[in-house]
């Protein structure tokens, strides 16, 4: 049974990673196993950074945005050099598991560890963008989602208030969760996402429809890989047919980019919940000695499945979600 665990956090943070840090220390200890935080992902693996993790060490920190390992995106960890000075670090502190805590880059660093490295290797998924397979939503999704549409909502009172029309971007580069997400929920008139070719002609006469209809103003979600030039590169595209409509706050279109407030800010309780069950799940299993398993959830049920399994899945938007944005634009 594994005694000694290593814990770290990789690539984009999310909010309540700290909670799922929690979670494995919390769990672990009371297994009577030991935990060892390493910093900064896998850069803290291959530089040697680690700290003895108790149960005091994480105590206040549920609540909080951020790591307090901290995060990095690694690209000597691609380097196979670079990865047997990591499994060295993992073999000198005599770690008998390591959880990884990440989404995509940071489980496929995960399955390499696993495949090069006799220890066990256990993955919890954590991405704001959602989309990691293995899992139905990942840690940090849903506190994107709500940072998102608060910010939303503020806008639509101004775009009320002046006649506007707003394209607001929200993160997003290959998958469209959470711009989809936000446009239900804080009633777009229209959606635009990496996964759905963009149509301008379509969306010029969404606009024109909407004003025909009696709307004074107009809210476009952006996912930010939905335009090459991202919302900005999409209003400079579309400006000539929007002035040649001549409708009243187009000529004066707006764009805000949220950007990275999505990833900050104080876990909503669904992510609470969330990281809490992956990383006890996830530290039980390391103490039991079982590897290369990425834990998430299936409806209400945590999962695991294996890591190869789990990155080759292909997560696709609810193309229901989508009908639903555009029957409820009226």
């Amino acid at each position: 049974m594994a005694r000694r665990i290593g814990v770290l956090t990789s690539g984009g943070d999310a909010p309540g990673m700290n909670a799922a840090i929690r979670g494995v220390v919390r769990a672990v200890s009371a297994g009577s196993g030991e935990v060892i935080g390493i910093r900064r992902g896998f850069c803290g693996l291959i530089d040697g950074s680690l700290e003895g993790l108790g149960p005091r060490d994480v105590a206040n920190i549920l609540q909080r945005g951020g790591s307090i390992l901290d995060t990095s995106r690694e690209p000597r960890f691609h380097d196979p050099a670079q990865r047997h000075k990591a499994i060295e670090t993992l073999e000198r502190e005599r770690l008998d598991a390591l959880i990884v805590i990440g989404g995509n880059g940071t489980q496929r660093g995960a399955l390499l560890i696993q495949q090069e490295w006799q220890g066990a290797v256990l993955g919890v998924a954590s991405t704001i963008d959602n989309d990691l397979g293995g899992t139905d939503t990942s840690i940090g999704f849903d506190t994107a989602c709500n940072t998102a549409l608060e910010a939303i909502d503020r806008i639509r009172d101004t775009a009320h208030s002046l006649d506007r029309l707003f394209f607001i971007e929200v993160m997003g580069r290959r998958a469209g969760f959470i711009a989809l997400e936000v446009a239900v929920g804080g009633g777009a008139e229209a959606v635009l996402l990496p996964e759905v070719e963009l149509d301008t002609e379509w969306l010029v006469n969404v606009i024109r429809s909407n004003h025909e209809r009696g709307k004074v103003s107009c809210i476009v979600v952006v996912a930010e890989g939905a335009h090459p030039g991202g919302a900005r590169g999409l209003l400079l595209e579309i400006e000539a047919p929007l002035a040649h409509l001549g409708l009243p706050g187009s000529a004066d279109a707006r764009v805000t980019i949220l950007g990275h407030i999505q990833r900050g800010g104080n876990p909503t309780v669904r992510d609470r919940v969330l990281a809490s069950r992956l990383s006890t799940f996830a530290a039980r299993a390391a103490l039991e000695g079982k590897r290369g398993l990425l834990f998430g959830v299936r409806g209400n049920t945590v999962c695991e499945t294996p890591f190869a399994t789990a990155l080759a899945e292909e997560k696709l938007i609810d193309r229901t979600l989508l009908d639903l944005v555009n029957e409820l634009a009226g």
